[in-house]
């Protein structure tokens, strides 16, 4: 596993050498583009929008246009001087109640490994954590722009999980959410509901949830590489809304008693 950030992680005057990780994989497909009737590669070239003539990458800078025309070049090393600390150090500003942290602020996990000489610093703060069941509010620099992330271990490692700041998220006030008390359930509608959710509980088992539509993809592409033409499936109806409630809740509490009663 190939570290993508090195620094080190700190609370008060006690400093954590680490590296980050990437906790997780995605299941994808690289797709290169092709001409339809020879597959020759579609080749993306730069080119200057003045000239038309393609620029060779190590001629490439990044440039901020402060005014019209006029530009500064921002090298690579000036993401660094900007704030060296912010660029080597993932601060805990903050400690709070895990529960209260809302799920929406949650972005990408990742995984963080101490070097040799900070194992006792970074155990002391993962049990730390877990025994008072707090989490780390901290901020970070990493590809050139600023983070906030929340510190969380498991019984083993500690996770740094990158969260969006408030002003990224967007409001649903401008959705036509129905207001509370605003449609009439009645309370036997509720139970029914309440019923049917503890009907279908089960023990968190993340083993059990597969990317399927990665596995069906992967097996038309390997008929199609074996020349076989997959027969084309006609797209299903879009489900309508429900309108009796009861009768379909009736059913649906039917239908997950018979599959308990089979898994038995």
């Amino acid at each position: 596993m190939r570290s993508i950030w090195s620094g080190a992680l700190s609370f008060g005057l006690i400093y954590i050498p680490v590296k980050i990780y990437n906790a997780t994989i995605s299941h994808t497909f690289d797709f290169d583009l092709l001409r339809r009737s020879d597959h020759c590669r579609i080749h993306y070239a730069k080119v200057c929008k003045e000239t038309g003539e393609e620029v060779p990458k190590e001629e490439i800078v990044r440039g901020y246009q402060y005014r019209k025309g006029d530009y500064v070049i921002v090298e690579e090393e000036d993401f660094s001087r900007a704030n060296v600390h912010k660029t080597q150090t993932i601060e805990i500003v903050s400690f709070v109640n895990y529960s209260e942290i809302d799920h929406y602020y949650m972005e990408k996990p990742y995984f963080l490994e101490p070097v040799k000489e900070a194992k006792k610093a970074y155990v002391l703060l993962r049990e730390a954590l877990l025994r008072s069941g707090k989490a780390g509010i901290a901020r970070y620099v990493m590809r050139r722009r600023e983070h906030m992330a929340l510190i969380k271990p498991n019984e083993s490692v500690i996770f740094l999980n990158n969260m969006r700041f408030a002003d990224e998220l967007r409001s649903y006030k401008e959705l036509d959410i129905p207001q509370k008390g605003a449609e009439s359930v009645s309370e036997k509608e509720l139970d029914m509901a309440i019923q049917l959710i503890d009907q279908l509980t089960e023990k968190w088992n993340p083993q059990q949830y597969k990317d399927t539509y990665y596995e069906d993809l992967k097996a038309l592409l390997q008929q199609k590489i074996e020349g076989k033409i997959p027969a084309p499936t006609p797209p299903p109806k879009a489900p309508a809304a429900v309108t009796d409630l009861f009768s379909r809740l009736n059913e649906s509490l039917r239908m997950a008693k018979e599959k308990e009663k089979k898994a038995a």
